[in-house]
């Protein structure tokens, strides 16, 4: 069997030449290098990346024990009335007594928990699980980013394309303008026919006005997606994106993902927002535990060293020091442990229930990227024929009509099939590399 590639220079052969490097040239390397430091979406989950680590932190720190210091300073004042008499010329007077007193102390206290019904253990757990299903969600978001962007670069590279059919077509149609005034003028053709082709350029013109401005619409969506100067003309280029597809490769890509089922088992494995599922479903099993601890007692050990005297010079006289070891125990605390209990258990339940959800829609997700891309494959190989087909037509009926054998509606009606199968090429060439970009994507597969 004979294998051929797919040019979408079947239509470029007739544009004008490619596009030249300019200053501000864009690759997609490039978009999504910027797309990924700059947008929100990212940077948001890269915070919720550090909060979550602070979490975790903060559950090992209740592992170590803790240790507090305080000092204090107090001054008291006693006056008491009526309790000194004086003589004075044989007279008694009744005097008041006051008094003074201040007090310095200062001491250092630590403690730690022996045994808490293993509500830190299940709260480490918790809290790792937590740190790993934000990390997952930010290596899915930055997958969903770089994903987004090829589309809309796509978008734009095709719309480019598109512009420059109808701008060949407005060109070729122009030519055919000129041939029939010319013809009409030595009375070989009736003036109808240059009415019909000049309301056929009008009509082209058009085209080409529309289609600049999707273009341009296409590139404010890219621009606005990677986080750049939306006021700053870019070119969109990359040489490093084909312009033909093999068709053995396309084959061979095809069955490189037939087997739905190992392509789910793939995706189940890699993709970061299933398996940031299951880090909640460990999560909320964790929270469970840490609910049921309530229901154990809870043991600690103490120690301290305090230092106390009435003069701050003198506050090392007195020393004291203490330990101990204590422990306590809820007997009953008005249901509110198996609320906690009960609240916790439904958590986990939903998070299962969301897990079993996850799941589904990854199979429907690689589904869905099989067909796109067998039907993107197949669709390429018919537009490729029908851009043959479609031009040899309009070679034909251009030629019967300047033979004078055929209609003007006639070559009017092949030059808009040859102008939609070339619309059709280019917009299937595209949708081809984005089908094949999108089963990578739906696999999870791609590390950026």
């Amino acid at each position: 069997m004979r294998f051929s590639r797919f040019h979408l220079t079947a239509v470029l052969a007739l544009l004008p030449g490619t596009l030249l490097a300019q200053s501000n040239t864009m690759t997609l390397e490039e978009a999504t290098k910027i797309a990924l430091e700059r947008n929100l979406s990212v940077v948001q989950a890269q915070n919720n990346i550090d909060a979550a680590d602070a979490a975790l932190l903060s559950a090992r720190g209740s592992w170590l024990p803790t240790l507090s210091a305080s000092g204090n300073w107090n001054r008291s004042q006693q006056e008491s009335k009526g309790v000194t008499t004086q003589i004075i010329n044989g007279i008694p007077i009744v005097g008041s007594a006051s008094r003074s007193s201040s007090s310095f102390n200062t001491g250092i206290n630590a403690g730690w928990t022996i045994f808490d019904g293993l509500s830190r253990e299940n709260s480490n757990a918790a809290a790792s699980s937590r740190v790993q299903s934000t990390e997952y969600v930010y290596q899915r978001t930055r997958q969903s980013i770089a994903y987004g962007v090829f589309a809309a670069y796509m978008n734009v590279l095709r719309n480019e394309q598109l512009v420059k059919v109808t701008e060949e077509n407005l060109k070729r149609d122009n030519r055919q303008l000129e041939r029939i005034v010319e013809s009409n003028r030595v009375g070989s053709l009736s003036i109808a026919d240059v009415y019909r082709q000049q309301s056929t350029v009008a009509s082209d013109e058009l085209s080409v006005i529309n289609a600049q401005n999707t273009f341009d619409k296409a590139k404010a969506d890219l621009l606005a997606l990677i986080g750049v100067d939306l006021y700053k003309d870019y070119v969109f280029a990359d040489p490093s994106i084909s312009i033909s597809v093999d068709t053995l490769e396309m084959k061979a890509t095809v069955e490189k993902y037939s087997d739905y089922n190992s392509m789910v088992q793939r995706a189940l494995k890699a993709r970061p927002d299933y398996l940031s599922s299951m880090e909640s479903v460990n999560q909320a099993q964790a929270a469970l535990g840490s609910a049921r601890s309530s229901y154990f007692p809870r043991i600690s050990a103490s120690a301290g060293y305090g230092l106390n005297g009435n003069q701050l010079s003198q506050i090392s006289n007195n020393q004291s020091l203490s330990w101990g070891v204590g422990i306590s125990w809820s007997l009953f605390d008005g249901f509110r442990t198996n609320s906690s209990i009960q609240s916790a258990d439904v958590s986990k339940r939903n998070a299962e229930i969301a897990l079993a959800q996850a799941g589904i829609g990854v199979s429907v997700d690689v589904k869905k990227a099989i067909l796109d891309l067998d039907a993107a494959r197949k669709s390429l190989e018919v537009s490729q024929k029908g851009v043959t087909s479609a031009s040899q037509d309009r070679a034909i009926a251009e030629e019967r009509y300047n033979l004078g054998a055929g209609t003007l509606l006639d070559l009017l009606t092949a030059n808009a099939s040859l102008v939609q199968a070339q619309a059709n090429l280019v917009n299937n060439f595209y949708g081809y590399h984005t089908a094949k970009y999108n089963v990578e994507y739906v696999l999870g597969e791609r590390q950026l």
